[in-house]
């Protein structure tokens, strides 16, 4: 019995010498010892693993992406619906935050305030705060 025990580990030992004759894991070289070294041998797998390595320190050193700029805070779509309103002199329906109406055309604006031309009434300067909504005559009524 203590034949078949001797027997195994002397099996063993020498798959191990074979193996351990064998070069499993490739050293990383640097980059003057890999030109200087390179006699006719594949070395893609380390070449792979530096460009790996280099990428991943330079995205690393990357800066951080610019934050957006916030945006303009004057449009201009609102100077651009009262221009186009007062060319064509569209009739307009103002409707105040009490809840009155009030017909016209806008004669005229500014950052405050417009100016509200009326057939057959008074002219009327009206606060842009006093303002709920505006819409064309016309388009308010549907049914």
């Amino acid at each position: 019995m203590k034949d078949a025990v001797d027997s195994i580990p002397a099996e063993q030992s020498a798959d191990q010498d074979s193996f351990a004759n064998r070069k499993l894991i490739r050293p990383t070289l640097n980059r003057s010892e890999h030109n200087h070294n390179s006699h006719g041998h594949n070395h893609a797998p380390v070449e792979r693993r530096d460009r790996d390595r280099d990428r991943d320190r330079d995205r690393d050193r990357s800066p951080a992406p610019a934050k957006k700029t916030a945006p303009t805070e004057q449009t201009n779509a609102e100077n651009f619906y009262y221009q186009k309103q007062m060319q064509s002199k569209t009739p307009m329906v103002i409707v105040l935050r009490d809840g009155e109406e009030v017909h016209g055309y806008i004669e005229w604006y500014d950052k405050n305030c417009i100016k509200l031309n009326r057939a057959g009434s008074a002219n009327l300067m009206i606060y842009k705060p006093a303002i709920k909504y505006m819409f064309k005559e016309g388009e308010g009524e549907r049914k």
